[in-house]
């Protein structure tokens, strides 16, 4: 019998010890902003006694640069694909177990069919696919093509935006001028050069991170980025027209990642899933107004998205361009300091 108690209180000590602690196992997340609804990330919280640690990136180059220069610690990250291409070359990222991912079964096998990158999904889960278009502010602006050259418009001077994307801003000059966004032909990418340079002489800014923002606030009249961002900040959507020229631009796959040396793989591969879950996931595409790439998920969501997958028919996803990525890189920062 004292054998029992004493069992007893050592289980009661160490549960005291454990149990009421109030730690918890955490998540680190790395993720772009405004990217998934609080309510999923606090629900996942309360469903699995976790917590999440979220942080945000504007681009892909700033997330990589970070990652690069020792931002370690996190579990799951968000590239898209050309740069998800580069972290599986680097050995950046861990390999998912399938087996952990019974949701992976709701993915759009169309979708999946077109990434080169990782074919069999062994180190990235698709995530979102879309494509950057432009938005108008239709109480300012009356008459316009629905062309990328729009920013060619010099009675919208310094009221446009272009994103402060190397690749996304390459890839819709690119596309306007006949090429292919992942071309590696000088030349061609000389001439999108020149474009963005006229280009530039309208726009007020290169913005990642507050073009939605000044839309909403009326600071801009007309912005290049994602419908997501731009949606979320307006109270009023009926003076908006977000388009994709029908010629195409860059387009986009971006994925759900787990860094090499995470000490969370295990509840990675399960928020992993959870995302693919067709109610979770209806509720995101619901919040972005996103096309869905969970089958199930076009079921169950409430609202119409923003633009479809048939809209992105004549866009390209972006490729790792290998160490052809330092013309692009040359260029740009020319772009960044030439009047």
């Amino acid at each position: 019998m004292k054998k029992y108690v004493y069992f007893l209180l050592v289980v009661v000590f160490i549960f005291i010890l454990t149990g009421c602690s109030g730690s918890k196992q955490k998540l680190y997340i790395f993720n772009w902003s405004y990217y998934i609804p609080d309510e999923v990330i606090e629900n996942f919280e309360k469903d699995f006694n976790v917590d999440v640690v979220y942080d945000v990136f504007s681009s892909n180059e700033e997330m990589f640069a970070k990652l690069k220069s020792g931002g370690t610690g996190y579990d799951i990250v968000f590239p898209s694909g050309d740069y998800a291409s580069i972290m599986i070359n680097l050995g950046m990222v861990e390999p998912i177990d399938l087996n952990n991912i019974p949701n992976y079964k709701y993915l759009d096998k169309s979708v999946l069919q077109k990434i080169t990158f990782d074919t069999q999904s062994n180190y990235s889960i698709p995530y979102m696919m879309g494509g950057t278009g432009i938005a108008v502010n239709t109480k300012y602006v009356k008459n316009y093509e629905k062309d990328w050259n729009i920013f060619l418009d010099e009675n919208l001077k310094n009221k446009m935006t272009l994103l402060d994307d190397m690749r996304e801003v390459f890839g819709i000059a690119l596309k306007q001028l006949g090429y292919s966004v992942n071309t590696k032909n000088t030349d061609e990418l000389n001439e999108a050069k020149d474009l963005i340079m006229k280009w530039k002489k309208n726009i007020l800014k290169f913005d990642a991170e507050s073009f939605a923002k000044g839309f909403a606030a009326e600071e801009f009249y007309v912005v290049h980025g994602y419908a997501e961002n731009i949606f979320l900040e307006l109270e009023d959507k009926s003076n908006v027209d977000f388009f994709m020229p029908e010629i195409g631009g860059p387009m986009y796959v971006d994925t759900m990642m787990i860094l090499k040396g995470s000490k969370n793989k295990e509840l990675a591969e399960k928020f992993i899933n959870y995302i693919h879950d067709p109610k979770v996931y209806a509720q995101i595409v619901d919040y972005l107004g996103l096309p869905s790439i969970n089958t199930e998920a076009r079921n169950l969501r409430t609202t119409v998205p923003y633009y479809t997958i048939d809209d992105l028919k004549n866009s390209e996803f972006k490729e790792d361009l290998g160490d052809f990525l330092s013309v692009y890189n040359k260029l740009w920062q020319e772009i960044r300091v030439e009047n």
